[in-house]
């Protein structure tokens, strides 16, 4: 089941206040950035995110759940209606993990 772009406005909107969230729509899906660090997505109308040292302190009782098939375990993120939770969260959460690799420029093709 795909997710509703309807779930995914109203996850957005809740994480308003950080700045520097985006998306990209994937195979009926959202992946889920913050200042260019993927961070979860949502997935099946529920939004998921990585599992850090961050995520699991700030929600120790969360479900693991698999994103898709094939894919690694996540949180679940159940308290979506709390705005200053899920901002801190996702901060959290971002602070965590590396810094984005560079893309490198196209090879010049000769």
């Amino acid at each position: 089941m795909a997710s509703s772009k309807g779930y995914l406005e109203f996850v957005m909107d809740q994480l308003g206040a950080l700045g520097g969230v985006t998306y990209r729509a994937m195979m009926g899906e959202f992946i889920i950035y913050y200042d260019g660090k993927i961070v979860g997505g949502v997935y099946d109308d529920r939004l998921l995110v990585k599992i850090t040292e961050s995520s699991r302190r700030l929600m120790p009782d969360a479900p693991e759940e698999i994103p898709y098939e094939g894919g690694r375990p996540m949180l679940m993120v159940e308290d979506v209606d709390d705005r200053e939770f899920l901002c801190g969260l996702i901060g959290a959460l971002a602070d965590d993990l590396p810094e984005p690799k560079k893309k490198r420029p196209p090879r010049d093709q000769r």
